[in-house]
């Protein structure tokens, strides 16, 4: 009875504390995101070349032995001097250094609901527009099972805005490109997608939960007041009349007829009409029926991408305000809690073994 006492104690504590915690928590993030807009933010750029020829190098290191490496590595600067020996020559007679790559941009799009990411978007496509011209590719790495019209159509809009600079536009889906992810990629030149990734759902979702016999049973009465006839059509706690169904409806029909047209805008030698059903298919299926063009990961894009351009990964990022510094410091101190109770708990049970 004693051990169950302490027992009962600790955990009571502990819960109190992380309680705590989750609150302070709560309300950091709260402020933070109503600060969010005066926050400012920067544009990071990573060249990914250099990743890969770090991978390579520590490889070599690792597998050779020391003096193939040192081989290797007299190898190469023998052929750097070579080549720059070369592009001074041809420099002085008036012809372009060998150098001269295309370039790839690489941004990247992780699509929730809200289509949270625009905001993010709107900078990275704003900043590699001021230096892209139409030798140049972007590449972007989407990942969305699609949300809100608006918000995924101003995404798509984003997009359309280097289609319009007539830059080269790839788009890479590892795992799903659906429903508002799909009006997106179809804005590419080109869609690569993996063999098992999910594309598709050409189609248009509402649910609605309607209240009105609950409130009914127990005599609660709702009133709605509106100007205009269609101003609401169906609602959540009022009773939902045939008309007031059949517009909703029809809303939902000339959306789903505006998300066709948009695609097949954007891809003519697809047949809108056998996919416009909100079906869904994988990668491999998708090709067979012209919603992708290739069958392949990011991974394998980026690193063919890195052979023969210099490759840049572009990303705005929102610069940390002191609440968001102390969230990320209560997560991680909620983090440690949870781990030392676990520890603590699987030690309460050996013993008690």
């Amino acid at each position: 009875m004693e051990f169950l006492s302490d027992y009962g104690l600790f955990l009571l504590k502990t819960i109190t504390m992380v309680g705590a915690l989750v609150i302070v928590l709560a309300v950091i993030a709260s402020i933070s995101m109503r600060n969010r807009h005066r926050t400012d933010g920067e544009l990071v750029v990573k060249r990914l070349n250099d990743d890969i020829e770090d991978f390579k190098t520590t490889l070599e290191e690792a597998l050779l032995d020391e003096h193939e490496y040192k081989q290797l590595q007299k190898k190469r600067e023998k052929e750097e001097k070579e080549k720059a020996k070369a592009d001074k020559k041809r420099t002085r007679d008036g012809l372009e250094s060998s150098e001269v790559k295309k370039r790839v941009f690489v941004l990247d799009f992780n699509g929730d609901v809200k289509a949270s990411e625009v905001d993010l978007l709107r900078h990275e496509i704003t900043a590699v527009l001021t230096e892209a011209d139409k030798d140049d590719e972007i590449v972007l790495r989407l990942e969305s099972p699609g949300g809100m019209v608006h918000t995924y159509g101003l995404a798509a809009s984003q997009l359309k805005r280097i289609r319009d600079k007539g830059i080269q536009l790839t788009i890479c889906v590892d795992e799903v490109a659906a429903s508002g992810g799909y009006m997106m990629a179809c804005l590419g030149n080109k869609i690569v997608a993996a063999p098992f990734a999910l594309i598709g759902s050409i189609g248009v979702l509402a649910q609605i939960p309607n209240f009105s016999r609950l409130l009914k049973k127990h005599d609660v009465d709702y009133e709605l007041f509106t100007a205009g006839e269609y101003k609401r059509t169906v609602t959540m706690f009022g009773r939902n009349t045939a008309k007031a169904r059949e517009k909703f409806q029809s809303d939902l029909e000339e959306t789903h007829e505006l998300f066709r047209q948009h695609v097949q805008k954007f891809r003519p030698r697809l047949d809108v009409n056998a996919v416009a059903n909100g079906d869904v298919w994988y990668g491999q299926q998708a090709l067979e029926l012209r919603l992708i063009d290739e069958i392949g990961t990011s991974d394998d894009y980026i690193v063919n991408a890195c052979a023969k351009a210099d490759v840049y990964s572009i990303r705005y990022e929102y610069r940390k305000s002191l609440q968001e510094k102390l969230g990320v410091g209560v997560q991680a101190a909620i983090e440690k809690a949870t781990t030392t109770i676990l520890g603590r708990i699987q030690q309460q049970n050996i013993s008690k073994s």
